[in-house]
């Protein structure tokens, strides 16, 4: 079993391979590894390839595994005394477009001085090589100082998790026995917002929809027949009008089933992070929060469910104008969830109420996008302290227990497939562009990320 003294060897290690370190993820970004286009197929297996070899160099038994769509990665090392780790992450990208807002080429990564000091600038940078390549560095300076790899490490990299994961659950279920750990770990979230480490207790779910509403046959002229034919457009405004009350809260019967109040020690623990939601706002130029009325902003963002009303079209939108009443009109809808809130019953409580709202001569039509329910972690696990006081010590303030507003269904495909907890803890920053142009990863998240691995890897070993 590894053990603790020789740490500060391992942390020396990761500081003198820094620059290596930065040029091995720099080939890794140069690969365009986007999972969503058929186009970068061949582009997205040969990023699973140079995983695989850059695993299998440092003593891993690595293989790219095929599956319906893009292929896995995975890699373990022989069991040990200590607890087994599974850890996960996912080597697609998202497209790059608009390209025209790139300062530089997104496949042509770059370390660049910025007055908030360096950053790796290209895609994929933060979401998630950039994330994926600390843990991968920490076992490699690891493997340097101890002549072996941590023991009991099963390394699981996807190839399509910016595409939906269409391929994972089926990947859980035929290779459960040969994942299963006791403990899961994933880099893919980001610090607390003031730039403190963090540790993800808690994730929403997702339930998405889009609904089509349907009248008349074809555009009909405003003129003639405003007034007397349906017009899908304010159909479906008037339906999605009402699932939401003045204070904030959603209508739908049963929404708000499953959905846990705030512990008194999560409430405490959350009101000393200092949040201010008028500054979080003012950062994409607004101020005012709106939401349920009584809630916290950090309540509202990490364990309330929200209704959101996400695009919307129908009729003409182009330049100058045009008088009709739209054959079809079309919106998608997205509920993040908490707690034990079910996104099927959900989806059946939204279907009803905009069926309600549709007259007798018109037609609607469903269709399901996204569904996933919440992950809550539970952190009286020892392990969970354990690395709290990991990141502690390597970023010199103290951790925090946070939750985050996003969905990352994997997190709870290993609890239900697999039957184990997750522990998530990202280096990300807010700002790093992700899904944006310019996407950016500070040098510094990446090295420190790679320390606090190793730090976390000698307390649970």
């Amino acid at each position: 079993m590894a053990t603790d003294y020789r740490l500060d060897e391992v942390l020396d290690r990761l500081d003198a391979g820094l620059p290596a370190a930065l040029e091995r993820l720099m080939a890794f970004l140069r690969i365009p590894s986007i999972s969503t286009d058929p186009a970068f197929a061949a582009d997205v297996r040969l990023a699973a390839g140079w995983l695989r070899d850059e695993l299998s160099g440092l003593g891993f038994q690595a293989s790219v595994m095929d599956t319906p769509g893009h292929p896995m990665v995975v890699a373990r090392t022989p069991a040990g005394e200590g607890r087994s780790l599974l850890f996960y992450g996912h080597y697609d990208v998202q497209p790059v477009d608009p390209l025209d807002l790139w300062h530089r080429p997104p496949f042509d990564p770059q370390v660049q001085d910025t007055p908030d000091g360096q950053v790796i600038r290209g895609r994929g940078a933060a979401d998630d090589k950039g994330q994926l390549m600390t843990f991968v560095e920490a076992c490699r300076a690891w493997k340097a100082v101890h002549g072996t790899l941590p023991p009991g490490l099963t390394l699981l990299f996807e190839g399509e998790e910016e595409s939906g994961s269409p391929n994972l659950q089926l990947f859980l279920r035929e290779n459960a026995d040969a994942l299963r750990a006791d403990l899961a770990l994933i880099c893919d979230t980001t610090m607390y917002s003031d730039g403190r480490p963090a540790i993800t207790t808690q994730l929403r779910g997702l339930m998405g929809e889009e609904i089509v509403v349907s009248a008349a046959d074809r555009d009909l002229h405003s003129g003639s027949f405003g007034g007397l034919a349906a017009n899908p457009i304010q159909v479906l405004v008037n339906a999605l009008a009402g699932i939401k009350d003045a204070d904030g809260h959603v209508t739908l019967p049963g929404f708000y089933d499953g959905a846990p109040e705030l512990t008194d020690e999560l409430r405490a623990d959350w009101e000393a992070l200092g949040f201010d939601a008028a500054e979080f706002l003012s950062r994409v130029g607004l101020r005012e929060p709106v939401g349920e009325k009584g809630r916290t902003g950090l309540e509202m963002v990490w364990n309330r469910p929200t209704f959101e009303i996400n695009g919307i079209a129908g009729g003409y939108a182009g330049e100058g104008f045009k008088t009709v009443l739209p054959a079809e009109a079309r919106a998608k809808v997205s509920c993040r969830l908490v707690g034990t809130q079910n996104p099927d019953a959900i989806r059946e409580a939204l279907r009803a109420h905009v069926r309600a709202h549709i007259p007798a001569d018109c037609t609607v039509e469903f269709h399901a996008h996204g569904n996933s329910q919440a992950s809550v972690m539970d952190t009286s696990d020892p392990a969970f302290a354990a690395a709290k006081q990991a990141l502690t010590e390597e970023w010199g303030r103290e951790a925090a227990f946070i939750g985050a507003g996003g969905s990352i269904p994997v997190a709870g495909d290993f609890k239900r497939l697999l039957g184990m907890d997750t522990m998530l803890i990202g280096f990300g920053k807010d700002d790093d562009r992700i899904h944006s142009p310019n996407e950016k990863y500070d040098v510094q998240s990446f090295s420190k990320g790679a320390r606090s691995w190793a730090r976390i890897l000698a307390a649970l070993a």
